[in-house]
């Protein structure tokens, strides 16, 4: 009757350590990819873009990460995690200046892995190295914090030459 009563008691310690155990108690965001905000060159206000398209060059499959058609004044922009470069081709769809050509931003970095907490896991943060981008739109760009973690906040400023 001993043995019975040990084994009823181990096997639910056992049924409850493995329900306690669940990625619930991650709370964070478990995503670091930089946000990148829109603004003007002159008067350094954000801007709204509707007619621009965004991707990642050499991306597999669909990397489209902006459509033409909404106003669009951010944009998340994904590093590959196992590379120290990463390029975004801007491709504007200005109806009344069809023949624009298209920006390309290069960004180089320190792929970081890090182990975050036993319910998240590990994750990659980014340090920004260096940048650099064509002159077609694009006036300048400035990154505000090179360390790019799972804090959803803007870290990158992208200026577009404007009137």
């Amino acid at each position: 009757m001993g043995k019975i009563l040990n084994y009823i008691i181990l096997t639910s310690a056992l049924i409850i350590s493995i329900c306690s155990c669940s990625s619930d108690g991650c709370l964070d965001n478990q995503s670091s990819i930089p946000l990148a905000g829109f603004y003007s060159s002159v008067s350094k206000q954000s801007l709204a873009l509707d007619s621009i398209e965004i991707y990642g060059i050499g991306a597999v499959g669909d990397s489209l990460l902006t459509n033409t058609g909404s106003d669009v004044s951010n944009v998340y922009l994904p590093f590959r995690a196992t590379s120290d470069s990463t390029a975004f081709c801007l491709h504007y769809t200005y109806k009344s200046t069809p023949h624009i050509p298209n920006d390309t931003i290069w960004f180089n970095y320190e792929t970081i892995p890090y182990f975050a907490s036993e319910e998240c896991g590990a994750m990659y943060k980014y340090k920004i190295t260096s940048t650099r981008h064509t002159l077609f739109l694009i006036d300048s760009i400035s990154v505000i914090d090179p360390e790019i973690n799972n804090i959803d906040i803007e870290r990158i400023k992208i200026y577009f030459k404007s009137n």
